[in-house]
């Protein structure tokens, strides 16, 4: 790159996005670094390899089919933001697919792009200061949150985020949630499958389905 030279906006943002991801990277490896520096304590070298293998199991199939299904959707400055504040599919994806919905918008254009990336920024910022106030007033609160009577709302918390968010979408667009839907559900009542498992499998027959979809006429292009 040349002295004086102006970097456009989607080079800023991948810019900025490694720069910070790998701050946040690095962060993440120095508390725990600095805890065995500190202390002269070592995980043992065989004990640290299963976990890591076990730990790669199971997040590593889900971080590649987040990557592959989330940044399409998001942009590229809405995927660096998410991925380095985290609550992916409870909350960041849901703000941004409702943000851009709400601004009349299309995922993968520049304008869905910023949408996107300030409804990440703003639901980032609104998280930390409720768990700024969840943290004050636990102690307080403690008691009301922990009774019976309030136990199954929170169990049922997340099912009844994602039932909002899929009855919203599924009806905008039900022939494309046809397929992956049916298999999702075979599979769980069948062969009890994982979240994580269903994820995976559940892409690229989302995408596959999508396809010949478009292809056999069933479903045309901006439907």
């Amino acid at each position: 790159m040349k002295k004086g030279t102006v970097l456009s906006y989607e080079d800023q943002i991948h810019r900025l996005g490694r720069i910070t991801g790998g701050a946040a990277l690095l962060l993440l490896f120095a508390v725990p670094t600095a805890v065995c520096v500190y202390f002269n304590i070592w995980p043992p070298l065989q004990g640290f390899l299963k976990g890591l293998g076990m730990v790669c199991m199971v997040y590593l199939p889900v971080g590649l089919a987040e990557a592959l299904t989330y940044t399409p959707l998001l942009g590229s400055g809405g995927s660096y933001l998410v991925f380095v504040t985290g609550n992916l599919t409870n909350l960041k994806i849901p703000c941004a697919a409702m943000a851009m919905d709400a601004a009349g918008v299309k995922p993968g254009t520049e304008e869905g792009d910023v949408i996107s990336t300030i409804a990440i920024a703003v639901s980032s910022i609104v998280t930390t200061l409720i768990i700024l106030i969840g943290v004050i007033a636990l102690v307080p609160l403690r008691p009301l949150l922990e009774s019976p009577a309030l136990k199954p709302a929170f169990d049922n918390i997340l099912p009844a985020l994602f039932g909002g968010l899929g009855a919203y979408w599924i009806s905008k667009q039900w022939k494309l949630a046809l397929v992956p839907l049916a298999v999702v559900i075979l599979l769980s009542i069948f062969l009890h499958l994982e979240m994580f498992v269903l994820m995976v499998i559940g892409v690229p027959v989302s995408i596959l389905a999508a396809r010949l979809m478009y292809r056999s006429g069933w479903i045309k292009g901006g439907e």
